[in-house]
């Protein structure tokens, strides 16, 4: 424990923050949170009921006076992205976060912090661990593998939840307020590939990029972030028309809905090419890095020469691959026309494996139009299927459709305006929240979205805005006790 983040205020909220981060939680192994949940409401005497898939929802009665309050359900989910810089030991499913102050933000060391979303959790703990905050009845609702399949929120079913107004604690701006969230789909491309020995008269390289950002496919697709895949399949397909390179491998990326942050490639190179194979990784790199020389000042790339590689792709399989991964389009494809700034259609070209004669590439598309999200997920897989790949989309997930004639969207910015002395502003979102989901099972549910400020959510430079954890939690009392 960090004696240090416990002292910050609120203190009930940051002291089970700092609980939450010895715990283990990777999306779809939530065992160990949800055992704690479970502890906590038996601690506490709070009625806790655990759904089929796996979400948990504790009740907690009303305070005197306030029993005839509507009832409110506040909403989080309990697994967190596991991303880690590459020369970090850390085995997520076993080892804490180690949350540490760095000026006015809270991070961890080489490890996503968790904040997303275990600021909203240790939130929801800490106002039904208190004795002497004013809200009517409650509900806290924590959902399962919200980040690789939105697993708890799609398997909600009607009647777990009594309430007809919901707040969800999983936005990322301070003084923003979200009514409404982008759809989004998994499109996932399967290819296989043949090998052949690599021969004689060729020398052997290690290519790595390294260094860039990452951050969340949905909330920074528009930040102008470098996706190292891609630029690492630029280098190769460069070094593959003019230096005649062999692959041997290529992998790069994680999840899904982070941008890509780190990618490793082997090649052989004929010793005839090898001045030219050199003199190409000392330019090409300067010109990217010239590219994203605002964005992303701590992009690397360097090669090193490593020792014999017995086996490379056949040229066919190479030149489908680089030519694909190169067609691929990644980033922002639509703005919407109705909502200034406001990302609408977007995709992310997530990761490459490489084992066992298989690759598997993985992509996400999100859309606040449902029919654009279709079409950007069929040019993605059109693109594939060019070259005789194996494409998947998964089953998707809705958008939250605003209705900037909520009743708990007027009385959130009343509290906002009231407790800040300004305007917060009212916004739809490109990433995907749990909304979606849960208004199309309880389709009367009144919801809104907000948060404190978190940056470079789903990267290991993840941080949480300290002072924005006060106001967060209290615009969230004063929500409850005027609801």
């Amino acid at each position: 424990m960090n004696q240090f983040i416990r002292e910050l205020e609120p203190k009930m909220v940051w002291q089970f923050f700092d609980d939450i981060c010895q715990i283990p939680r990777p999306s779809k192994k939530e065992d160990k949170m949800i055992a704690f949940l479970k502890a906590f409401g038996e601690k506490y005497q709070l009625e806790t009921l655990q759904d089929e898939t796996g979400n948990i929802l504790i009740r907690k009665n009303a305070t005197k006076g306030m029993e005839n309050k509507p009832w409110v359900v506040l909403q989080s989910h309990i697994d967190m992205v596991c991303e880690k810089n590459s020369d970090l030991e850390f085995n997520f499913d076993t080892d804490a976060i180690i949350p540490q102050i760095d000026g006015e933000w809270v991070k961890a060391t080489g490890t996503t912090l968790g904040a997303d979303d275990g600021i909203g959790v240790a939130t929801q703990l800490a106002i039904l661990a208190s004795t002497d905050i004013a809200h009517g009845p409650i509900e806290c609702l924590f959902t399962v593998d919200e980040e690789t399949g939105l697993t708890g929120a799609f398997g909600l079913k009607p009647g777990f939840v009594k309430s007809e107004i919901l707040l969800n604690l999983d936005s990322e701006d301070e003084g923003e307020l979200f009514i409404g969230c982008a759809g989004g789909i998994d499109t996932v491309i399967e290819m296989e590939y043949e090998t052949e020995e690599t021969g004689e008269g060729y020398s052997f390289y290690q290519l790595t990029v390294n260094g860039l950002k990452g951050g969340h496919s949905g909330d920074d697709i528009n930040k102008g972030l470098g996706n190292a895949v891609k630029i690492m399949n630029r280098i190769l397909w460069e070094a593959t028309q003019t230096c005649e390179i062999k692959l041997t491998s290529f992998n790069g990326g994680n999840l899904r809905n982070a941008i890509a942050r780190e990618a490793f490639a082997y090649v052989a190179v004929p010793n005839q090419k090898k001045a030219d194979f050199e003199n190409l990784v000392d330019d090409l790199p300067l010109k990217i890095k010239a590219e994203y020389n605002i964005t992303e000042q701590a992009l690397n790339i360097h090669c090193v020469p490593i020792g014999l590689i017995e086996e490379v792709l056949l040229p066919e399989y190479q030149n489908a691959l680089l030519n694909a991964l190169y067609a691929c389009p990644h980033g922002v494809i639509a703005m919407s026309q109705s909502i200034p700034n406001f990302v609408e259609t977007s995709t992310n070209l997530a990761s490459i494996k490489m084992a066992d004669y298989r690759i598997v590439i993985t992509t996400s598309q999100r859309s606040s139009v449902d029919s654009a999200k279709t079409d950007i997920a069929n040019m993605v897989a059109a693109n594939f299927m060019n070259v005789g790949a194996y494409v998947e989309h998964g089953e998707g997930y809705p958008g939250w459709t605003p209705n900037p004639n909520s009743r708990i969207l007027d009385l959130t910015v009343k509290s906002y305006e009231k407790l800040f002395a300004k305007k917060p502003k009212v916004l739809a979102i490109h990433a995907g929240l749990e909304c979606g989901l849960i208004g199309e099972v309880y389709p009367k549910m009144d919801m809104i979205s907000y948060g404190p400020t978190i940056k470079g959510a789903h990267s290991p430079d993840e941080r949480l805005k300290i002072e924005t954890v006060k106001m967060f939690w209290d615009l969230t009392l004063d929500i409850l006790k005027s609801v």
